[in-house]
């Protein structure tokens, strides 16, 4: 039986790019529509000169192409370059003129011999390509790549920027990167803009991205943030936790009762998982809990520790209850005054 082979990761693709190793096909599609975006603009930007530009790069867009002229361009020979790129642009858009539901399958006559001296980028944001045959025609012929661009989950947050780090060569630590995953989320294009201004300011200096160094470019607080809270709420330390609350009253803007409400759910929900899981290994309890991070465990571990597992359940309920409440459902208590009331809950459970 074949060896499966492996999902190519955006950071391989872009490393793979960036030498000047180009496939003649690239099918870049999911629900992540940054990846897919930097890489096209990656690889015409790496396969083609300014000048080369005028004569050698075409390109379509789903809403008005058709794939027999997109492969068309792909047919022709570049003039004065090396090679040729033709990128069509939101392919998700062509199944929806003209009654075609199956253009894209088209390409899997071009997939079986492509031009050598050709670079065709498909670009399918939303979702999944739906073209089967073409795909599969694709990977026999070993005429291209597929790169699925999903969405990154929350709990995935703090291992796509140390990966990201890794990759710029900048070290960063674990606050650091709980701090940029709370604050930024999952917006990766300005999550990874943050991180390449930091890695700007850091320089050749050795020193990594610190707290200090975040609170002082991006403006988050590195005592008073969700991240402090629940680590104040993890050793039961009601001053630190209060002193937050009060901290955020006057910070409304960066601190919206709902996103702390978030953070504190997902917080407990996973010691509650701890608490519950009978193999009590640390490799049971990631899986457990979907976090890589030994560092994030011992959080949760400690917390276990700290909460009885009939507490954990009560806070979670809290945690509920707050979330409905401001939402102004059923109370009109201000928000702020709302976390008060859920702070003391959770520290005398």
């Amino acid at each position: 039986m074949a060896e499966k082979k492996a999902s190519p990761t955006y950071f391989g693709l872009r490393s793979e790019i960036q030498k000047g190793n180009f496939r003649p096909i690239y099918v870049l599609h999911g629900e992540e529509p940054y990846y897919i975006d930097q890489l096209s603009e990656l690889i015409v930007s790496t396969a083609l000169s300014e000048d080369e530009r005028d004569f050698n790069l075409e390109v379509y867009y789903g809403n008005d192409a058709l794939v027999t002229d997109v492969i068309n361009s792909c047919k022709q020979y570049p003039v004065f370059a090396e090679r040729r790129v033709v990128v069509l642009r939101e392919a998700q858009l062509i199944s929806k003129q003209q009654g075609h539901k199956d253009d894209l399958q088209l390409f899997k006559h071009y997939a079986e011999k492509p031009l050598a001296s050709t670079v065709l980028v498909i670009c399918h944001k939303g979702g999944k390509m739906n073209a089967k045959q073409f795909t599969d025609v694709m990977s026999k012929a070993n005429s291209g790549i597929i790169f699925e661009s999903a969405k990154v989950k929350d709990n995935g947050l703090p291992a796509l920027i140390n990966t990201y780090c890794t990759n710029m060569n900048v070290a960063i630590d674990n606050k650091s990167t709980m701090m940029l995953a709370e604050f930024v989320g999952s917006d990766l294009s300005r999550l990874f803009g943050e991180l390449d201004k930091l890695r700007i300011l850091v320089g050749d200096s050795g020193r990594g991205i610190t707290p200090e160094l975040i609170e002082r470019n991006i403006g988050i607080s590195k005592d008073y943030n969700n991240f402090e809270l629940e680590d104040a709420l993890r050793r039961r330390d009601a001053v630190k936790a209060y002193r937050i609350i009060d901290y955020f009253e006057k910070n409304p803007k960066n601190n919206p009762i709902q996103v702390t409400v978030g953070v504190l759910f997902s917080f407990f929900s996973n010691v509650l998982i701890v608490r519950a899981t009978k193999d009590k290994t640390p490799a049971a309890l990631m899986a457990a809990t979907g976090t890589k991070s030994p560092w994030r465990l011992e959080k949760f571990s400690e917390a276990a520790r700290n909460y009885s597992t009939q507490a954990c359940v009560n806070i979670v309920s809290y945690l509920r209850e707050c979330d409905v409440k401001s939402k102004g459902i059923g109370s009109r208590q201000a928000p702020y005054d709302l976390l008060r009331e859920l702070i003391y809950k959770i520290l005398h459970s």
